[in-house]
């Protein structure tokens, strides 16, 4: 390889963490600082064929995982979108463009989602995502099941159909966190506006680190991949404390004022003003 070569590989591959145990591989794309959103999309990947999982928020990261899929070597045979925030699937026109016989599945509840937001959230966000804006937004089609295989290792969609469903892959004990999962920033939470959806949520990631996982890939984070269960003890640990410090404030001001004081170091305020703003009633989401 030459050094051109090896120069084009490293930037290809910016933003991509890998992780290989036993027969299937996890390869993560994450823009993390460059991204108005730092979302992670993984490519699973066996001998020969592989999973791409999330589509990132804009066309200029989908084609970096364009990129990344071409470069694996890998026959991309399916993308599966675990959420249905517009970070997730406004990616897609790249990827439809490049692999246009490949499906695009989601959840009955993601679906319907998308199809119920998805103009007003690209009218929200098209000005500020400007040039990697989608010129097109593509539904998924509807997989409501709760397992798929690559390559025969089986691949489990738990907590179908709701806000926290996240993906299980038992042979490699690895989970895919999607939304139920952040690190290195604060969590999202305006849309999860009631103690009874957010408590559900925290119960989601109780089943989730029984499970025992040698690693979870978080669907949001920044700075370096968490580490066996971090990720999902942090978000616990901070929805705990946002259920607190909610029960208390009298404003949304009150609530960032407290979570700022008990994580001072995490990115992602403005995430944290939204969310306070929408759970204290002050905005609607």
């Amino acid at each position: 390889m030459t050094f051109k070569q090896r120069a084009l590989t490293g930037l290809l591959l910016a933003g991509v963490s890998f992780s290989s145990l036993a027969a299937l591989t996890f390869q993560t794309y994450n823009p993390g600082e460059k991204g108005i959103f730092p979302v992670s999309s993984t490519l699973i990947s066996g001998e020969k064929q592989a999973i791409l999982i999330d589509a990132q928020f804009g066309t200029k990261d989908g084609q970096a995982l364009v990129d990344m899929i071409k470069q694996s070597g890998k026959e991309l045979t399916a993308i599966y979108i675990s959420g249905g925030d517009p970070d997730f699937y406004f990616g897609l026109e790249p990827l439809v463009s490049a692999f246009p016989d490949v499906n695009v599945l989601a959840s009955k509840a993601v679906v319907q989602h998308i199809e119920e937001t998805k103009d007003r959230k690209l009218q929200y966000w098209g000005p500020i995502l400007a040039d990697s804006a989608p010129s097109k937004v593509f539904v998924p089609k509807i997989f409501n099941r709760s397992e798929f295989s690559l390559e025969g290792e089986k691949i489990y969609v738990k907590e179908l159909n709701t806000h926290q469903s996240y993906l299980w892959v038992p042979s490699q004990k690895v989970v895919l966190g999607g939304v139920a999962v952040t690190a290195g920033m604060h969590v999202w939470t305006a849309d999860s506006q009631t103690p009874e959806a957010r408590s559900e949520w925290v119960q989601a990631l109780d089943k989730m680190a029984d499970l025992k996982p040698a690693r979870v890939i978080p669907g949001h984070y920044l700075g370096d991949m968490p580490q066996g269960i971090e990720a999902v003890s942090f978000t616990k640990a901070y929805l705990d404390q946002f259920e607190k410090t909610l029960s208390k404030a009298k404003n949304s001001k009150q609530v960032v004022a407290e979570m700022v004081k008990v994580y001072p170091t995490l990115s992602g305020q403005q995430d944290l003003e939204l969310s306070a703003q929408v759970n204290t009633g002050e905005r609607q989401w």
